[in-house]
């Protein structure tokens, strides 16, 4: 089994944004423990004495005004937390992979950004799930695991349609169950999803490369097309972000 864990990054309603992010990781079962470890020893190196202590959320690490980020008074020391986290996930074997959706806010004025970017990534995750069975010829299902959310409701209802009905472009055929929501606290997973989903936000919404290149290469590539991470506006057809490009490139003539 694979599963893909999700996190949100921006506020739908904050009117000083532009954008509004869902991304995460999907890794096989067989990965997760070692993933795991590595933030364990990460949280470690911050609290040698109670590492269980450390969530790392990383807006909070990088605004530094809570506990136990106030104690880093650089800033350079708070970006490097939130860099190092990412590079676990930059050292993680190849079949652990990032999915994401940067929605721009204004380019759909009349539909909720949350509900765009998950059937965009519920698709992209049953392909991959496809693309592997192809490959291997070894079928594998897919679990969505959430960080705790409002959305909890309305996200397990529209999973319960897609897998019915499907998203707009195809069926959902590998996808288990409705996702599932979680503490934070709990998981060290969600916890990187977090970051994932920071890093594509501060890259579309003010242009900050800082995180996104930490984990650029580790988006779902096949062919030469960057599938795991999606940019949705209409404002720009010009775009050359990642995943505009690879797309445009991979066009004939």
């Amino acid at each position: 089994m694979y599963i893909l864990y999700l996190d949100d990054s921006g506020s739908i309603p904050n009117p000083t944004e532009d954008y509004f992010v869902l991304g995460g990781i999907c890794i096989p079962e067989r990965s997760m423990n070692w993933l795991s470890s590595q933030l364990d020893e990460h949280a470690s190196r911050i609290d040698p004495a109670d590492p269980s202590r450390i969530e790392f959320h990383a807006s909070e690490i990088f605004s530094g005004r809570t506990p136990p980020w106030n104690q880093f008074r650089k800033k350079e020391q708070r970006v490097d937390i939130i860099k190092s986290t990412l590079n676990c996930l930059k050292s993680a074997n190849p079949d652990t992979v990032a999915f994401a959706c940067a929605i721009h806010k204004e380019s759909y004025p009349k539909l909720d950004p949350m509900e765009i970017a998950f059937e965009d990534l519920c698709s992209r995750f049953d392909i991959y799930l496809n693309r592997i069975y192809h490959e291997t010829k070894v079928s594998h299902k897919g679990l969505i695991v959430f960080d705790k959310s409002i959305y909890e409701g309305s996200l397990q209802k529209l999973s319960m349609e897609f897998r019915q009905l499907g998203t707009r472009w195809r069926e959902v055929r590998n996808i288990r169950e409705v996702p599932f929501f979680v503490d934070s606290k709990a998981s060290r997973l969600i916890q990187l999803a977090d970051h994932v989903a920071y890093s594509v936000f501060r890259r579309y919404n003010a242009g900050d490369l800082t995180y996104f290149n930490c984990i650029e290469s580790r988006f779902d590539n096949y062919q030469g097309i960057i599938h795991g991470l999606a940019h949705k506006q209409s404002y720009n057809q010009a775009c050359t972000c990642p995943a505009c490009l690879t797309r445009k490139t991979s066009q004939p003539g």
